[in-house]
């Protein structure tokens, strides 16, 4: 359980959030056929085989003119499992579509004034032209994750694995040993092994055809940056006459990094090689460093709670010049995410409000934000080049499109349509916002998902939908595995409730959820339910509850207070045994702020006893389908074997699914449509 920065947005549009270092490009494969057979236009409706037909945008690079956007897709083969990125080109003012590579590539970067393109295809940099001509290799890099190019074009940053630890095969001389020795803890993370390395930022020179002098800035540190396990891009950046780089990096190790997030954002002095900690004393996260276009200030992200991952995100500039640091979004509530400078005197940023993600702005002499947009999107990321915005654009009915807006008025044009050609054939649901006044007399919202074709003269079968986090907002998000849609075009109303914790409400609404586990959240969502129930055209004896990661603990605590509401429940990677999951979990100071303590404190916290789903087993008696990746380290899969068992002794209709080879997320094809097929099999099962 742990919300998702937003920040790595262009990596979720993908369909999974990949918490490790980047991986080794596949070999190439040929183009993937993407069109809908015809037995699939002839049904209308989404399938778990159309999902994967889905081309899911990427990257989004603004050229410095602001008259061209280079955006990426990525398909799949369900057959083969194969996966190709390309690079596509679109004016920003609307146009014909140029696609730039056919054979892989991704991460592009305009370079030499919008002259040329940098990209990465399969393990190495290249160049070419903005026509998609005259491609180059770049000699002297290789074996890199992320890159960025100075913007006077002559020197380069990207990172890089440094093995900096001793295996025990090398400490023994013993090549075939299967064993790791442990004296610390974060010998594991989300969903993958300390590889006894660490994503080191290097800086070298750069003249269009080859990379020489490499440095490594963090030489023989165990440290890293971008900070793990998102390893985000948006942690390093240059400053525009590129005399300096900003990044964040949080120097704690082991047990020590285990309790903190005390992330600090560092400036470095490219011909001096002078570091400087810019937000020194601050103990919470200090991310995405920005510099304004004159180079005098750094306008960044910081949380003030050291150990609260989900704190207000608030917005700081730093001036270079006086070494001030002022908090420019003070009053402002809401969190402060993808930020991008409009000349020195305005931020233009988007923020999770109300269950959609707007844009706004805010001035720098002012600290005045003013609202830009409308409409139930979620929006992100931004960029923003000579007084052109372009941005992602999804909804609940659309996968991530790009678009641009008018600055002054904030009306948005799609300029790409990469899956027009599904929604030729394929009809949506609409989506409703929805109020419920709860218990103790708070307004509620939800975002209820009606099927194609709803009949408000029939009775439907309906889903309460348990977000993750628990932190974090719900708004208007498009999943390739908790996907609205497909629910709904199973036949399902689903009722998708912005309880207690979620973001985009305040910091009280958020920060109430710390604690409170099985309290006022859970009464939310049976507040939600109850009163989604007096609909005439919701079936009241056909409800169900299903939700992933906090979601997927609500369906275990729900299922053993809900009082014969519901007649079946699905739970993913769910926290079953609040104090085994404290003990086999490995960032503790998500347990520690959010449990209200640890497990060994006197008095215990209620979440380990009152709130632990644990507890009220003995009252399960609803169908259940749990579901579980082996390489889940967030929240160990044991978790989900426990709660299988309890379910099968005490006689309850159970189910198990244990994906091998999957981490907290279901990520590849295969697994993917068995997944959404069981998902469906079980709730057809029980509910229809």
């Amino acid at each position: 359980m742990k919300q998702i920065p937003i920040l790595i947005f262009a990596v979720m549009l993908l369909g999974a959030v990949s918490c490790k270092p980047r991986q080794k490009a596949a070999p190439a494969v040929a183009a993937i056929d993407v069109s809908l057979t015809a037995e699939e236009k002839a049904g209308g409706k989404l399938t778990p085989e159309i999902l994967w037909k889905y081309g899911r945008v990427g990257s989004i690079a603004l050229s410095p003119d602001g008259t061209t956007v280079l955006y990426t897709v990525t398909n799949y083969d369900l057959a083969t499992e194969a996966r190709l990125t390309n690079i596509y080109s679109v004016p920003s003012a609307g146009g014909e579509v140029k696609q730039l590579t056919t054979d892989g590539a991704s991460s592009p970067q305009w370079i030499d004034n919008g002259n040329k393109i940098a990209f990465i295809a399969g393990s190495k940099l290249f160049t070419m032209t903005p026509e998609g001509n005259n491609k180059k290799e770049i000699t002297g890099l290789e074996d890199f994750e992320i890159f960025s190019v100075s913007p006077a074009g002559d020197m380069i940053y990207f990172t890089r694995r440094v093995k900096l630890d001793q295996t025990a095969n090398e400490k023994y001389n013993l090549p075939n040993a299967k064993v790791r020795i442990i004296d610390d803890m974060m010998y594991r993370h989300w969903n993958y092994w300390s590889d006894y390395s660490y994503s080191h930022l290097f800086v070298a020179g750069f003249d269009g055809s080859a990379v020489t002098g490499v440095k490594d800035l963090l030489e023989g540190e165990r440290y890293e940056t971008p900070d793990s396990p998102y390893f985000d891009e948006a942690e390093i950046s240059w400053s525009p006459d590129g005399k300096y780089i900003a990044y964040s990096c949080k120097k704690l190790t082991g047990k020590e990094y285990s309790l903190s997030t005390n992330t600090d954002i560092y400036l470095y002095d490219i011909a001096t090689g002078d570091v400087k900690n810019i937000t020194e004393g601050n103990m919470g996260y200090d991310k995405y460093p920005l510099f304004s276009p004159d180079g005098t200030m750094i306008a960044y992200s910081s949380m003030k709670e050291g150990g609260y991952e989900s704190d207000l995100e608030r917005l700081f500039i730093y001036s270079i010049p006086t070494g001030e640091r002022k908090w420019l979004s003070e009053g402002w509530d809401y969190d402060v995410q993808s930020m991008q400078w409009n000349g020195n005197d305005m931020i233009w940023f988007t923020s999770p409000y109300r269950g959609t993600q707007p844009i706004f702005n805010i001035s720098i002499a002012e600290g005045k934000v003013t609202r830009v947009t409308e409409g139930k999107y979620d929006i992100a990321p931004l960029a923003l080049r000579n007084s052109t915005l372009v941005a992602g654009v999804m909804s609940m009915q659309r996968p991530t499109e790009v678009a641009t807006f008018d600055m002054s008025t904030g009306a948005m044009k799609m300029i790409t349509d990469v899956n027009g050609h599904i929604y030729e054939s394929i009809k949506m649901g609409e989506t409703a916002e929805r109020f419920t006044r709860t218990k103790d007399g708070k307004e509620l919202q939800s975002w209820i998902i009606y099927p194609p074709d709803f009949d408000p003269s029939k009775k439907y079968p309906t889903l309460l939908y348990c977000k993750g986090g628990p932190q974090g907002s719900l708004g208007q998000g498009w999943s390739y595995r908790w996907n609205y849609e497909i629910m709904a075009a199973n036949g399902y109303i689903v009722v998708a409730v912005n309880r207690r914790g979620n973001s985009g409400f305040g910091s009280a609404w958020r920060e109430q959820i710390s604690g409170d586990y099985g309290g006022k959240n859970m009464q939310d969502y049976l507040d939600a339910i109850d009163d989604m129930a007096k609909e005439p055209y919701v079936d009241k004896d056909r409800l169900g509850a299903v939700g992933a990661s906090y979601g997927g603990y609500s369906v275990f605590y729900l299922a053993g207070i809900h009082n014969k509401r519901f007649k079946a429940f699905i739970s993913h990677c769910g926290v079953f045994d609040v104090t085994a999951e404290y003990y086999s979990t490995e960032e503790m100071w998500y347990p520690n702020k959010d449990y209200g303590g640890k497990p060994w404190d006197k008095p215990q916290p209620a979440a380990y006893n009152k709130f632990s789903p644990i507890t009220y087993v003995d009252k399960w008696d609803t169908p259940i389908l749990i579901i579980t990746g082996m390489n889940d380290f967030r929240i160990p899969y044991t978790q989900s074997m426990e709660a299988f068992n309890a379910a099968q002794l005490r006689g309850v209709p159970s189910r198990l699914l244990i994906f091998e080879n999957e981490t907290h997320w279901v990520t590849k094809p295969q697994n993917a449509v068995i997944w959404q097929k069981e998902y469906f099999n079980w709730l057809d099962t029980y509910l229809k």
